[in-house]
């Protein structure tokens, strides 16, 4: 329903923060991360928002960048994982660092969350890797069956591929970005490359 928010920044508090647009002031909850990346009270600032629809309320989220967006819109989709889980986590971890906790298995770094056992980040290490490596990108469209043919004739390329994935990367844009490197590099190291080849770009 609503794409972003833009306006002049009014309040903020852990976890909530307040655009006034067009004489109402929106409430959003947002991660610290998010936080961290506005301007001062009283400037211009834009989050790009969810509108998580409940029987007894419309929380309204905001995020700084698309990428971290996409990852709340990921988390979220793990059954067990609420939007609560999901801002937890997304404080904790950077999207790139989620990526590559990901594609690495990294139990520990999702359970660093507050609120997030071991239990719930195996869960979103498993589904999550398991739905990027069919191909998902977080617009929930997948890749054609030739793309995959391709992704799959290096198992570090795949991996790389399917992280970036998270950040909203389609699956042909990450190919083409990991291509430019030596497959037998670290899948980590494929990502950070990646990444710095498009200068943060997302």
């Amino acid at each position: 329903m609503f794409y972003s928010i833009k306006g002049k920044l009014t309040h903020m508090e852990q976890g909530i923060t307040v655009i006034e647009c067009g004489g109402v002031g929106f409430k959003c909850l947002t991660s610290r991360a998010t936080q961290g990346n506005l301007p001062p009270i009283g400037e211009e600032a834009m989050l790009y928002t969810h509108l998580n629809v409940r029987e007894d309320a419309l929380d309204l989220f905001g995020f700084s960048s698309k990428s971290e967006l996409n990852c709340f819109k990921l988390l979220t989709s793990v059954s067990g994982v609420g939007p609560k889980a999901g801002l937890a986590i997304l404080s904790e971890l950077s999207p790139e660092h989620l990526a590559i906790a990901i594609a690495a298995g990294d139990t520990k770094a999702v359970s660093r969350a507050q609120g997030v056992g071991a239990k719930i980040a195996q869960r979103i290490i498993v589904e999550l890797k398991d739905k990027l490596s069919l191909g998902f990108s977080p617009d929930g469209s997948t890749a054609g069956a030739s793309q995959m043919g391709v992704i799959s004739a290096a198992s570090n390329v795949q991996e790389a591929v399917n992280a970036l994935s998270v950040l909203g990367y389609q699956p042909s844009d990450a190919m083409r970005l990991v291509a430019q490197f030596d497959s037998n590099l670290p899948v980590e190291e494929l990502i950070r490359l990646s990444l710095k080849s498009m200068g943060g770009q997302r």
